[in-house]
């Protein structure tokens, strides 16, 4: 948001303030982390030749929505943990900045929930229920991300949740219900996207280590001291790309999956960009660049799943 959000604005460009409030409440930036995983496992499904779009959109729409959730709870959360304040780094800032009820954010967060189970209940009428027990437990997860009595948030298992759920868990759900199986080859293909996923949760805890520690968290990054977890950082990228050598080498993929290789430079700037930082301002490049590198590392990666599918 901008710095004059407080300010008197002129009454014709109140709605669009308004709408850029609640846009920046679903921290947009991060919702490409559902988005990615589900097309992945999509793409996947069609090269086993199946392909139904309604189920694809249903999936998209409700990994979307318990995405922004998770990002509301989190914002709920951390407000009334007296951890946000309206200098606070990286939050949509929708209820410290711009005076939204706490409430409204919590309702609102329910209320995509809500949706997302309306939207499972008619996936698993075109496949199977027990992808209701999986999407309540993403749920949940969303939900112990940063609610509950020992939010994950505050763990050193963050990135390993995060990771899990919006990469192997979306991808093989992804898969399933096109094909109404599992393959050895979507699992593989999901665990890069699950380490970038971790990437960016490990982004997000380097830049506020000092505030972490002092409300008593103990992240990854905590634990492992700032100069470490950016190395770590700078481990996760190149295991992802590593991965993808593999699988080509192996055959699980193909050439064309060298396309990821375009977000080497980003991944790099990333981890340029934490070394000698110790304000959180100052981090903000390179988590921008770190969940860029998830962006473009998983959109390359469909991109060419799918072009080896027309081939």
């Amino acid at each position: 948001m901008h710095p004059d959000t407080h300010t008197h604005s002129a009454p014709s460009i109140e709605p669009d303030k308004n709408w850029r409030i609640w846009w920046m409440l679903m921290r947009p930036h991060t919702l490409t982390a559902a988005f990615i995983p589900v097309a992945i496992g999509t793409v996947m499904a069609m090269k086993e030749g199946s392909f139904n779009v309604l189920l694809f959109l249903s999936m998209l729409a409700a990994s979307v929505l318990i995405q922004a959730a998770t990002n509301m709870f989190n914002e709920y959360f951390d407000y009334k943990r007296g951890l946000d304040n309206e200098n606070s780094i990286g939050i949509g800032g929708a209820i410290v900045r711009n005076g939204v009820k706490p409430q409204t954010v919590l309702s609102l967060a329910f209320a995509f929930f809500g949706i997302s189970t309306l939207l499972g209940i008619y996936i698993c009428f075109q496949s199977s229920w027990w992808i209701a027990a999986i999407g309540t437990l993403c749920m949940i997860a969303g939900y112990l991300y940063t609610g509950g009595p020992l939010p994950i948030a505050y763990t050193p298992f963050g990135e390993l949740t995060a990771g899990l759920f919006m990469g192997v868990v979306i991808i093989l759900i992804s898969f399933y219900i096109q094909t109404g199986t599992i393959s050895m080859d979507a699992f593989l293909i999901s665990l890069p996207v699950s380490i970038l996923v971790g990437a960016i949760l490990l982004s997000n805890n380097i830049r506020d280590l000092d505030g972490d520690k002092e409300n008593g968290r103990k992240t990854l990054a905590i634990l492992m001291g700032r100069k470490k977890a950016i190395d770590f950082l700078a481990l996760l990228f190149i295991c992802s790309y590593i991965f993808i050598i593999a699988f080509i080498v192996a055959g699980t993929a193909s050439f064309w999956s060298l396309l990821v290789f375009l977000s080497v430079p980003k991944s790099v700037f990333a981890v340029k960009a934490f070394r000698g930082k110790s304000l959180p301002i100052e981090m903000m490049p390179a988590m921008v660049a770190t969940a860029q590198t998830n962006t473009q590392f998983g959109l390359l990666l469909a991109a060419g799943l799918f072009i080896s599918y027309l081939v």
